[in-house]
């Protein structure tokens, strides 16, 4: 594209040169004038290649900033996944021992303090006259 250019620049003025007639210095100086364009292209498109590269550098600065902002954001979310299992799994765990435990002690309670237990002792005085009700507090292991 850039000899394109080049060649139709050079092309133009020769077309002038002929149309109007152009002495030999003025043509020599056309000649130094499109030396002088093509030169500046060519400074012009080495800056310009340059600047990409730059934009294209800055873009894959981005792209790995990018890749490691999105691993460190995994990396959190398998960190609170494994925290919320983990509380969730304790707080199950906790409320099913606290609830055995709570009704091992509402019945010894029951049993120690309450009417429960004074009927038991009633059935074992009642049973040592009576085997058959011996033989239903044997069956239930309350003797």
């Amino acid at each position: 594209m850039r000899r394109t250019i080049v060649f139709l620049i050079f092309a133009l003025f020769i077309n002038f040169s002929f149309a109007f007639g152009m002495t030999p210095a003025e043509e020599k100086k056309l000649f130094q004038d499109i030396a002088e364009i093509k030169a500046t292209l060519k400074v012009f498109m080495e800056q310009t290649d340059k600047r990409f590269e730059q934009v294209d550098k800055r873009f894959e600065d981005m792209n790995r900033r990018f890749d490691q902002m999105m691993n460190f954001l995994w990396i959190l979310t398998a960190i609170f996944t494994t925290l919320t299992a983990t509380v969730i799994g304790f707080a199950y765990w906790d409320r099913r021992t606290i609830i055995k435990k709570s009704r091992d002690e509402a019945i010894e309670i029951i049993e120690k303090e309450g009417r429960v237990r004074d009927l038991i002792r009633a059935l074992r005085e009642l049973a040592k006259r009576e085997p058959q009700v011996k033989s239903v507090l044997e069956q239930y292991n309350l003797l």
